[in-house]
């Protein structure tokens, strides 16, 4: 695999970029980079808005429909569309909705190329650092290691499965691994902030476990790093250098605030009554490597959590 390492491989070109997730957290700030940048974003949607700078295309993902242009006029997708993992108890039903919204919708999109797009550029494609499994170790976790055998390694693996299949067409396919995405107001830190301002913040289970975090900004940052340099393909990590434990990341956020931080800490027991199996979302973590990542050339704007938590907070 190339690695773009100075800036002559830089891609200069405006494109024509199809975005699917655009509504989301991560998409709708990279669709405001890429817009600045001068390229031309056209956003996939259940349903058709008006906008004066972006294109929105329809698509109905359980009935496998998508609009022709779309795709024909495409000549890279940003694929970020997901169910949130969050978001409701992993009940059986909820588990297939989480799998088939990325499968399915991906499935769709290959489909699609192949018929109306056999020559699209590039397909990067969001995933997420529970493809290790969740798992609490001290060695960090890096691209080349196998997938872990829990629920969010099985998202994660059939996930980058449905992306890897772009390669049959020639086309360059970027995988992009995320973390924990800081943001005030959507995330995970947005749920920590409220217990943190009423002054009962506390770290969750042992507090040992790694929170592998990114700010807003780098992750899109990546994603255009990934977008603009023609000759990067492959999976990545996308979360900072600074490897940072629950206790640790809990308790930046309080002195930041300037409120107390309490020492006992959330019961692992109450987290698995309250969420069930989704408690290891919060009670495990491990290091992640974003060596990678960099070797290619992109250089972190926050590398360490003080510093992204200020420019987040104010």
């Amino acid at each position: 695999m190339k690695i773009a390492i100075s800036p002559k491989h830089l891609n200069s070109t405006v494109m024509n970029i199809l975005i699917t997730g655009g509504t989301g957290l991560i998409g709708k700030r990279l669709t405001q980079i890429l817009i600045q940048k001068g390229h031309k974003v056209s956003i996939l949607s259940r349903t058709k808005k008006n906008s004066n700078t972006v294109t929105y295309y329809t698509w109905d993902i359980e009935n496998q429909k998508i609009e022709k242009e779309a795709i024909a006029d495409a000549e890279l997708i940003v694929h970020l569309a997901g169910a949130n993992v969050g978001q409701g108890r992993w009940r059986e039903k909820r588990k297939k909705e989480i799998i088939d919204s990325r499968v399915q919708s991906g499935n769709l999109l290959f489909q699609e190329v192949k018929k109306h797009n056999p020559n699209l550029k590039a397909f990067i494609s969001s995933s997420a650092i529970g493809y290790y499994g969740m798992i609490t170790r001290e060695t960090p976790f890096v691209e080349s290691d196998a997938p872990g055998n829990d629920f969010l390694a099985e998202v994660c693996t059939k996930w980058e499965k449905t992306a890897n299949q772009f390669s049959e067409l020639s086309t360059r396919v970027a995988i992009l691994r995320t973390g924990v995405v800081l943001d005030k107001k959507e995330g995970a830190l947005a749920k920590l902030l409220t217990p943190i301002k009423l002054g009962i913040g506390s770290a969750l289970g042992t507090g040992r476990q790694a929170m592998p975090w990114i700010h807003l900004e780098d992750i899109c940052q990546i994603y255009l790093h990934l977008i603009e340099n023609s000759t990067i393909s492959g999976v990545f990590n996308g979360v900072a250098p600074q490897t940072i434990t629950n206790y640790e990341f809990s308790k930046t956020v309080a002195h930041i605030l300037n409120k107390p931080f309490w020492v006992p800490k959330v019961p692992a027991f109450a987290l698995k009554i309250l969420l069930g199996e989704q408690s290891v979302i919060a009670l495990e973590g491990s290091a992640i490597s974003s060596k990678k990542i960099e070797d290619s050339g992109y250089k972190f704007k926050f590398k360490e959590l003080s510093v992204a938590l200020r420019d987040i907070l104010g």
